[in-house]
C-alpha cells in the first residue's frame, strides 16, 4: 500500500477533517431538491453552449480517439443539424476546427450513452431549490435504433426532429401548466416511490416513468395541448420506459453538484465514460478528471451480437450511482436482472457490497428488500482502494463501430486505476 495512503489513513486529525468533510458532502447531496421546470433548446438554456459545439458524455475526448458510438453520434447530431449532408461530410467536418467537443458535466449537463446535446436539441432543465443550481439534459429516444447508442439512419433523425419540433413544445406547454398551480415536478420523490415499485432507476423506470405520466397529464389536458400531439406525445412517453431516465440522470447530477467541493472531502461526485475512457470527479479535488481505460460490460446480448462487438462503457448515466441509486440500489430492483443478466441474488449482493465503499445510507431512498435500509451513498475513493471494491452498475452496451447502437446490457465496474489515481493526487494536494 502506497506510504502516502497509509499517512492518510492513519493520522487522526487529518482522519478527523475528511470525516467531517465527508459528512458535510453527502448531507449536501442528500438535502439537494431538484425541480424539473422548464424544456428548450440546448443554445437556449444551457449556459456557454454556442453554434458548432458538441457536448459529449464523459471525461474530455477528441475525434482521434473516439470510439465508433460516440462518433456514430457525433455523425448524426451533425446531420441533424444541418453542419453536414451526409455521414461523409459529417466525419470530415469533425476532423476540423470548426466543431468545439466538451463534455456535458463541464455545462452541468449530463447524457447517457454517447450523451451528445447539439445546439439545437432540446433539453429539460432542472432546478435545484436548496442551493440553486441548474442542471440540463437531453430528452429520451426509447429504445431501438437511437442516436444515444452511435445510430444515425432516416428513422433515428427523423424521430429526433419530431421529438424537437412535436414533443419538446408539447412538454413545454405542460410544464408552463405545471408551473401555474406549483413549483414544478420534483424528481427525489419519484425516485423514492419508484424504488418502493421495484425500479433502480439507472436501467429500470417502468414505476418512474408511469409515476411521472400519471403527474403530467391533467396538466397536458389542461394546457389546451392539439388533440393529434397530446395522442402522439402521450403514446410516446408511455410506450418508452426509459422516458424518466434523463431526468433521474439530471436529478443525480443536482445531487452531486451540491457536493462538490467541499474541502478535504474524498466524496466522489462524477463517475462517466466516453467509450474510450472512464472518468470522474472527487468533491475535495475540484473538478479535475482522474481517467482510465474504460472496461468492456459483460452482459446479455441481442441476437447477433457477442462481447467481441461490444463497445467498452459509454455514458454518464452513472451519476445515478454517484448520487446513491441505479445499479447501487439493484436488491430494490429484482427484475433488473432479466435486462443486465445475473440474479436476485447477485443483485441484492451487489447493493450489499457497495455499503462497504460508500459514506452512508440514503435517508430519502429505501430499499424494501433489505428491511427499508436507505441505498449505498456516497463513493469513498479511500475505501475503494482500501477494500478493492470497485463501483459496480448495471449499463446498457452499444456496439463498437458508428451507426450499428445497441447490443445488449450488462454489467461493469470502473478501473481501479482511477480511484489510485485520485488517491495519490489527494495526498500531494494536502501535503500528506
Amino acid at each position: 500500500m502506497d506510504e502516502r495512503f497509509m499517512n492518510l489513513a492513519s493520522s487522526s486529525s487529518i482522519k478527523e477533517l475528511i470525516e467531517k468533510a465527508n459528512h458535510t458532502a453527502v448531507d449536501l447531496m442528500m438535502e439537494a431538491d431538484p425541480y424539473w421546470v422548464d424544456i428548450g433548446l440546448a443554445r437556449e438554456m444551457i449556459p456557454g453552449m454556442k453554434d458548432g459545439m458538441l457536448l459529449h458524455a464523459g471525461p474530455p475526448i477528441q475525434w482521434e480517439r473516439m470510439s465508433g458510438p460516440l462518433r456514430g453520434a457525433i455523425i448524426g447530431a451533425s446531420i441533424y443539424e444541418g453542419w453536414a449532408a451526409n455521414p461523409t461530410e459529417a466525419e470530415k467536418l469533425a476532423t476540423s476546427d470548426q466543431i468545439t467537443f466538451a463534455p456535458n458535466h463541464h455545462h452541468d449537463a449530463v447524457g447517457p450513452m454517447a450523451g451528445i446535446i447539439s445546439p439545437n436539441m432540446p433539453v429539460f432543465v432542472i432546478h435545484d431549490r436548496k442551493y440553486g443550481n441548474n442542471v440540463y439534459s437531453n430528452l429520451n429516444e426509447g429504445l431501438g435504433k437511437v442516436l444515444r447508442y452511435g445510430a444515425y439512419s432516416d428513422e433515428v433523425l427523423q424521430r429526433l426532429r419530431w421529438m424537437r419540433d412535436v414533443l419538446a413544445p408539447t412538454l413545454k406547454l405542460t410544464i408552463q401548466s405545471v408551473k401555474t398551480q406549483k413549483v414544478g415536478i420534483a424528481l427525489k420523490p419519484i425516485i423514492s416511490q419508484a424504488l418502493a415499485m421495484g425500479d433502480e432507476c439507472h436501467n429500470r423506470h417502468t414505476a418512474a416513468t408511469s409515476l411521472l405520466l400519471r403527474d403530467l397529464t391533467p396538466y397536458m389536458i389542461e394546457a389546451g395541448i392539439e388533440k393529434k400531439d397530446f395522442i402522439s406525445c402521450f403514446n410516446f412517453i408511455n410506450q418508452n420506459d426509459f422516458t424518466f431516465l434523463n431526468l433521474a440522470m439530471a436529478n443525480g447530477k443536482a445531487m452531486c453538484l451540491a457536493g462538490q467541493d467541499v474541502k478535504y472531502s474524498t466524496i466522489v461526485t462524477v463517475l462517466a465514460r466516453n467509450g474510450t475512457d472512464a472518468g470522474m470527479w472527487v468533491s475535495g479535488l475540484g473538478k479535475k478528471w482522474f481517467t482510465a481505460p474504460a472496461n468492456v460490460p459483460k452482459g446479455v446480448w441481442f441476437p447477433g451480437f457477442s462481447e467481441e462487438d461490444a463497445n467498452p462503457d459509454i455514458g454518464d448515466s452513472a451519476i445515478t450511482e454517484t448520487a446513491g441509486y441505479g445499479g447501487f440500489a439493484m436488491a430494490a430492483a429484482p427484475a433488473i436482472v432479466s435486462w443486465v443478466s445475473g440474479s436476485t441474488a447477485f443483485a441484492v449482493q451487489n447493493t450489499k457490497k457497495m455499503y462497504e465503499i460508500t459514506e452512508t445510507k440514503h435517508r430519502y431512498f429505501l430499499i424494501p428488500l433489505l428491511d427499508s435500509q436507505g441505498t449505498p451513498t456516497g463513493i469513498d475513493i479511500r475505501k475503494v482502494v482500501r477494500f478493492g471494491i470497485l463501483p459496480t452498475i448495471n449499463t446498457g452496451i452499444a456496439h463498437k463501430l458508428p451507426g450499428i447502437g445497441q447490443i445488449g446490457a450488462g454489467i461493469v465496474a470502473f478501473p481501479m486505476e482511477q480511484f489510485k489515481k485520485a488517491l495519490k493526487s489527494y495526498a500531494e494536494l494536502y501535503a500528506l
